[in-house]
């Protein structure tokens, strides 16, 4: 089968042939039909994540956002067949420590990233394996496509599982989202479904356009105005603010737009300037009782009320996609993102 794997930091993917893989006793096989295009992909490929023990090792097939078709399961898999089609969630939980008992599967103890260590090989390939699948499989509606469903990908259930379940959304509230990338736009789509307000922050107008077209109430480009200032007079303050981009500025913005006991959640990672570590006003968060959140991914026992939502038509993550693409364009694609070339979320299509 073809893959795209990971030669030297920086460089491009080589598309090659490679063996397919045959699945675990616990495991399945998936032919993939869509995976997504991720930023965080993007920093796999240049070489990010050393300072967190979690840079990605030469040689890996990348990729973390698939959906596709049964086509082997292992021996002791109970609960899927061959022929059904699912999504996996990037955050593989093994199903078993009290985290995955408890409905956290996402932060599970003995946890696999899809496509970000050797264990699990990643999407970009034309077959996946999919470690304990009995937990970890997402059986996918028959009227949800594998594009929609790749769109979704991690961006976007990291950001259902951000407003949803991490932070303390209430209808009525004002929500800041600093970055309209595919995480930004995906919770700037999610916080209008949540019946939130939203402000949407960023320096490239026609980002801001979609964001205004996903319900986006108010708009901020960035550089053209003091962002928190901005915020304070338009609407006293966000309840909620997130940070989708992962830059000691937008993370310090994000903070400082907020009002009182508000909340600021951490979706985007830094870049290998900041080198995972962004400095904070704690004492004026202290007296003003700011919340700072960190949301990765979604338990895959969460995925059954997104699936539900997408059926009644609530929240559409296929209005995100924005370009599919070939196995073969995903190098270049990557590239695009190096000076945020790309707009929305793109899917390599496999069909």
């Amino acid at each position: 089968m073809r893959a795209a794997i990971l030669k030297a930091y920086g460089e491009p993917l080589a598309i090659e042939e490679v063996p397919k893989p045959d699945p675990d006793p616990h495991g399945v096989v998936i032919r993939t039909e869509a995976c997504g295009i991720c930023r965080s992909d993007w920093h796999a490929w240049q070489g990010h994540g050393e300072w967190a023990d979690d840079q990605v090792p030469i040689g890996q097939i990348l990729g973390h956002e698939p959906a596709g078709t049964v086509v082997s399961v292992g021996k002791q898999v109970r609960g899927i067949e061959d022929g059904d089609r699912i999504a996996v969630p990037f955050n593989l939980g093994r199903g078993y420590c009290e985290h995955c008992r408890n409905g956290h599967g996402n932060v599970c103890e003995n946890g696999l990233s899809l496509g970000f260590e050797a264990a699990v090989p990643g999407a970009f390939a034309e077959q996946v394996h999919v470690p304990y699948a009995d937990y970890n499989a997402v059986h996918l509606p028959d009227d949800v496509s594998s594009i929609a469903m790749a769109g979704l990908g991690c961006r976007f259930v990291t950001a259902y599982h951000a407003l949803a379940h991490r932070a303390d959304l209430t209808p009525g509230d004002w929500v800041a989202v600093h970055g309209c990338g595919g995480v930004g736009l995906s919770a700037i789509h999610v916080a209008d479904a949540l019946g939130a307000n939203v402000i949407a922050v960023d320096l490239d107008d026609d980002k801001l356009e979609v964001a205004r077209e996903l319900g986006a109430d108010e708009t901020i480009r960035a550089e053209s105005e003091d962002i928190s200032t901005s915020i304070h007079t338009r609407v006293g303050g966000a309840h909620i603010s997130v940070d989708a981009l992962g830059i000691a500025e937008t993370c310090r913005n994000s903070i400082d737009c907020l009002r009182q006991r508000g909340q600021h959640v951490q979706l985007g990672l830094t870049t290998d300037e900041e080198r995972g570590e962004v400095s904070l006003p704690t004492d004026a968060m202290t007296m003003r009782e700011i919340t700072f959140l960190g949301s990765r991914g979604m338990p895959p026992s969460r995925y059954g009320e997104l699936l539900r939502m997408l059926e009644r038509d609530v929240l559409s993550p296929g209005k995100l996609v924005t370009k599919t693409v070939s196995l073969d364009g995903v190098p270049a694609r990557l590239a695009a993102m190096s000076d945020y070339g790309t707009s929305g979320i793109e899917v390599v299509d496999f069909s």
